[in-house]
């Protein structure tokens, strides 16, 4: 079996596409046989992604290591939510039997689908912004003191992930929470946050690793279709500047962060 990593938090906006599609193309350019499956039927970001990368491709007659993209439309006929939930689960481990790695991106809520997926992974990726806006949907906290009293709702749904894991595939599921658009600056709120984060981690059961920076590379290159593995080969007609080689460091630390059974990080990202 493969190893499912599922992309999820109830908060849009976090960067999860983002972080999919480079971790789905990092693995790929490794040599690993790869699908992503996409189940945000509204937003369609992994769509749009995909198209343009077709497009760059054709115009520039390149060929650049690309996963099997999958956007599992008929889960979404489903007439109640026991099907739909059974179906969801079907299509990500039979995608498991045949790649190496399925990655899964799921909707910024609380879906059928999502909650499905999440209950097939391996590996749960949490990208949040680096804020207690974002943290809320982890844990609540106590306005005066700033304790951490109790998970909250995203936290939960991990919970029942977990115990549905272990019922059907009796093994654990490891959580990772990316801090994304991380700031440079040693802010107060950026501290207290980070304490908040490694109380909860301990009484929940995760795992906090830095993710992406903030960065305008990230927005010029989604319409193109493109990650920061792919510059070289892209003919984009530009060098690497000192943001993309800060950017590139970045991604290999996150891909480093997962831990796969014989799947490797290293010159995942050269």
């Amino acid at each position: 079996m493969g190893h499912i990593i599922v992309n999820g938090n109830e908060k849009g906006g976090a960067g999860k596409s983002t972080v999919a599609v480079h971790i789905a193309v990092a693995y790929q350019y490794a040599g690993h046989n790869v699908t992503i499956i996409d189940l945000d039927k509204r937003q369609r970001t992994l769509e749009r992604f995909f198209e343009n990368r077709e497009q760059w491709c054709a115009a520039k007659n390149i060929a650049l290591p690309t996963p099997f993209v999958s956007y599992a439309e008929n889960v979404f006929e489903k007439t109640t939510e026991a099907e739909e939930f059974a179906a969801v689960q079907n299509i990500v481990n039979k995608a498991a039997e045949e790649f190496d790695i399925v990655v899964v991106d799921s909707p910024g809520s609380n879906t059928i689908a999502s909650r499905a997926a999440h209950s097939c992974a391996d590996t749960i990726i949490t990208p949040m912004n680096d804020s207690f806006v974002d943290f809320d949907l982890l844990a609540k906290i106590d306005p005066i003191s700033g304790e951490v009293l109790s998970p909250n709702i995203y936290s939960q749904m991990i919970w029942d992930a977990r115990k549905e894991k272990a019922r059907l595939a009796k093994r654990n599921i490891e959580w990772l929470v990316l801090r994304n658009r991380l700031s440079q600056i040693d802010a107060r709120n950026k501290r207290k946050l980070s304490e908040a984060l490694a109380k909860l981690s301990k009484r929940i059961g995760f795992k906090t690793i830095s993710g992406l920076s903030e960065r305008v590379i990230f927005r010029e290159l989604f319409p193109m279709g493109l990650t920061l593995v792919d510059i070289e080969k892209a003919k984009l007609g530009v060098g690497m500047s000192m943001s993309h080689v800060a950017a590139r460091h970045e991604l290999r630390s996150l891909i480093g962060s997962i831990e796969l059974t014989q799947l490797g990080a290293k010159d995942m990202v050269a």
